[in-house]
Order: C-alpha cells, then structure tokens, then sequence
C-alpha cells in the first residue's frame, strides 16, 4: 500500500495527497480531480479507476475516493452508472482545442534577414553517412560524458581542416567543441568575469548579438567606430578595454575586411594592452572573388580567442561550434563548458570529425560559393533597379549584404511596409549600438536561403511598399 504522502501516478497523472495538510484527503482529491478535468489534462470520456483500485494505490480509505467521486459527479465533472466505470463527463468543459507548438521568429513569404544559409542545399545524404559512420565507428567512451572539451577525434579533426582552410594555428589541446558560436562566446564572456574583466569592446555597427551575450554574462559592451577598414584600433585603445571582440574576414554587418594594417595595429593593441581579441570566424570561407585573409588566430595563438561554427558553412540547427582557446584560457572555458553540460552531442560531434575527414564540408562549400554569388548578384542588380539612391556595402562574400537607403528613407517604415507585404528585413538599427541621427538607414538583407526567382520577387514586393 502507498504512502498517501507520495505520487501515485494515475494514467500519465501523478496524485499527490497530503495527510498532514489542512483539507481533509477527499477535499485534496476532490480539488485534483476538478483541476484536472478543467485544464484538459483529464479529457473527455477518460476512464478513471474504480474506487477499490484508487484507493490500494493511494492507501487510503475506499469512502474518501467514493466521496470525491460522488462530490464531482454531482458537480457535472464526472458521470457514474451501475455496473459502469467512472469517466470524466462530456458536459465537464474539458473539451479544448489542441493549441500547436508555434514558432517565436514571425514567418514570412520571404525572408530577407541575415545569417541563413540555403538549408535545401544541405546535404543530407552525406551527413547521414556521416552520422552512420559515428553511430558504428564511435568508442563505447564517445557515449559517455566524455571529455568536455569535446570528442579528441574532432578535436584533431579541426586541427588539420583549420589550420589548411583558415591558416589558424589549433592544438586539440586547447580547442574546445561547444554548441555553436552562442555557447562558445558565452563561455568564454563567463570565464573573463571570473578573472575580473569587467568591459569588452564591441564593434559599432556590430551583431547585436554579442552585445546581448556580453551584458548576460556581466560584461559590460563598449561600442567602438567601424570604417571601412574595419574596427578603429586608436578608438579601441582609448576605450580602455582589455578584450575585444571582432569580425576581421567579414564584418558583420558592414560587410568590410580589416586592413593590412588595422590587423597589424590590432595585434599591437593586444600585445601593448595585455589584452585578448575574440575573433568571430562565422563565414571565411564563403568569399567569392579571392581567398579569404587568414584567421588572426594564426599570427596570435595567445592573444587571439578564435570562435566558429558551422551554422553559416553548413546549417545553424547542427549547433556544432569549436573555440579555439589561448593555453592561459583553456582551464577556464573547460570548466564552464561542462558545467553547461558540455558541447553537441558526441554523435553530433564524431559525424562532423568524419564530415571533415572526408572532404565534404570543402565540397560543400564549393558548390555553394557559386550558387552564392549569383544570388548577391541578383540583389545588386535588383538595388541598382528599384532603389537607385541606395547603395550596397561590403565585399562579395558571405549570405548578407549590407543596403544603405537614400536620404529621407525612412528604415522603420520601410521594414514596416515590407512586412505587411510578407518580406522580412533586418534594419541596420538593430545592430547600431549608438544611434545617431545623422547615420543613414539601412537594411541587413539575407539571400542564402532563397532562390533567385523568389530573391527578385522578394526584392519587386520590398520596393513597391516602400
């Protein structure tokens, strides 16, 4: 017999009685039972126990759960016949309609906003090979909690892809696998409070994002110009900031490549300062006119925090990312990772370790490159056509392009119009940490994930309501 003092699960349900509460244990019954009736838990027509059977398994007297019933019964909750089983009645108001699961993020038509890759040209076939090779290859250890730096294979893995495709300088030492670029920066903007940092400097315009995370974790976010040369390395060492965090390759949302010499005189800054750059690595390898620059991390491995992901190489719902840590950092960022439970899932991990082995990623990234640049193609030359005062920004690269509007455009109503028309655009606004009045407007436009016939449609409905 059942402690009344513990759950008894009744159907998917657990009852709780309380034999030291106040009300009396069918007051208690009573009181869930009507509960679940009202909120739909215990639908229409749900047969309920027989009184014997509630009772054994709440230990409790058969004339309390008699009692419940008959008080709910002649509430309309429920209904009781001879000889028939006790049910929740179907005059009980439990009938609701089943409310979806919905998405946060508003749908669209067309869906302009930045940072989408093409998710139908992900090729599934090969990463289901992939993740049929981890699930038969994988050691018995790899399904464990494993190390929380991530799986060794993939480390290594990341080592040799890295150090060939981005010219960075990885040890598998001090690379740790984390659940995209969110969790890699997060961890990393814990591990600087720890050690008594207290302001990053942010680029300005710069992802709204790292910003957000930053203040999350206790940072505080300090704006610093971007040109077009990339971020203001004399205004960053005004600031007094001792970290950095960055998007040499590809800026983002300017859609500029540091410098020469910005580079040089960053890495001046980190070595002078003692500080720390963070360097977002999120998209290098989509340049379409030239090979990228090389990772920063390549030419600092101790001043240099590099972060990536595969979320624009490949897809973000993959939340595969790896951080590439100095050796004074790693201790630290190994200890937040695990108490975040760790990175991907080992499966998850050893996949992309065989992904890379087998030069998919590098074929994938070939194939998109060129799909990719005649999509930024068509959005030029759609810009050129219904927005002539506006002008483009950036170097052809990545799945964005920065629009800048004319004078007098207004960027709130047009962002508006365009979403009653069913395109959704990301304002420069949002990714502005100072607003300014003199700044011109401007639109953060995304063409990964469309196909030129629906970029120009998408491009025709943002001009015409404007």
């Amino acid at each position: 017999m059942a402690d009344p003092g513990e759950p008894v699960v009744l159907g998917e349900l657990l009852v709780v009685l309380d034999r030291e509460g106040s009300a009396t244990l069918h007051e208690q019954l009573e009181l869930w039972l009507r509960d679940q009736v009202r909120t739909g838990r215990l639908a229409t027509g749900t047969r309920l126990p027989s009184s014997r059977a509630l009772a054994a398994a709440l230990g409790i007297s058969r004339g309390v759960v008699l009692e419940a019933y008959s008080q709910l019964v002649a509430e309309g909750y429920l209904t009781a016949s001879q000889g028939a089983p006790t049910r929740v009645a179907a005059t009980s108001g439990s009938e609701r309609a089943p409310v979806a699961a919905g998405a946060l993020a508003t749908r669209h038509a067309y869906d302009l906003r930045s940072g989408v890759p093409d998710l139908a040209a992900f090729p599934r076939e090969r990463w289901l090979r992939s993740v049929r090779a981890a699930l038969r290859e994988a050691p018995l250890d790899a399904l464990g909690d494993g190390d929380p730096r991530g799986e060794p294979r993939l480390r290594d893995e990341l080592m040799r892809y890295l150090g060939r495709a981005r010219g960075a300088a990885p040890e598998p030492e001090h690379t740790v696998v984390c659940a995209g670029f969110t969790q890699g920066f997060a961890i990393l903007c814990r591990s600087l409070r720890d050690r008594g940092v207290e302001r990053i400097a942010v680029e300005d315009p710069g992802w709204a994002r790292h910003r957000a995370i930053a203040e999350r974790a206790g940072l505080e976010p300090v704006p610093v110009p971007v040109d077009g040369d990339g971020i203001d390395v004399a205004a960053l060492a005004a600031s007094g900031c001792e970290c950095a965090v960055v998007t040499p390759a590809h800026q983002f949302p300017s859609g500029v490549v540091l410098s020469a010499e910005r580079r040089a005189a960053l890495l001046d800054w980190a070595d002078e300062a003692d500080g720390l750059i963070v360097e977002d690595d999120y998209d290098s390898e989509l340049r379409y006119d030239r090979v990228a620059v090389g990772a920063l991390q390549g030419l600092a491995p101790e001043r240099v925090c590099h972060i990536g992901s595969v979320s624009v190489r490949l897809a973000p719902g993959l939340r595969l990312g790896w951080v590439l840590s100095p050796s004074w950092l790693t201790g630290e960022l190994t200890y937040e990772t695990a108490l975040a439970e760790g990175p991907a899932s080992a499966v998850a991990q050893v996949a992309l370790a065989d992904f890379l082995a087998r030069g998919e990623l590098d074929r994938h990234l070939r194939r998109m490159r060129p799909v990719y640049r005649r999509r930024r193609s068509v959005l030029l030359d759609a810009v050129a056509r219904w927005w002539p005062r506006a002008s483009v920004l950036g170097v052809p690269a990545g799945v964005f392009a920065l629009v800048l509007l004319g004078e007098g455009v207004e960027e709130e109503t047009v962002a508006s119009a365009a979403a009653r028309a069913g395109v959704g655009v990301e304002g420069l606004s949002a990714h502005r940490h100072r607003q300014l009045d003199s700044a011109r407007g401007g639109l953060v436009l995304g063409f990964g994930g469309m196909s030129e016939p629906a970029l120009e449609r998408a491009m025709e409905l943002l001009a015409s309501a404007r």
